[in-house]
């Protein structure tokens, strides 16, 4: 029972690692021009749809 306890804190700990960083890299990918984007697959609208975060801790 003990080990579950330790397990679900650290897959939502990981979870909301990925989370933050998934949102750090769609703000630096923000800072490319619609070129650049295309050529990833990704585009401008659906960057700002899943959220961008300046900054990095």
């Amino acid at each position: 029972m003990s080990g579950n306890i330790f397990q679900n804190a650290f897959d939502r700990l990981v979870s909301a690692r990925e989370r933050q960083v998934r949102r750090y890299v769609n703000g630096a990918l923000l800072g490319m021009d619609d070129a650049q984007l295309k050529a990833l697959g990704r585009t401008r609208e659906e960057l700002q749809r899943e959220g961008a975060q300046a900054y990095f801790f």
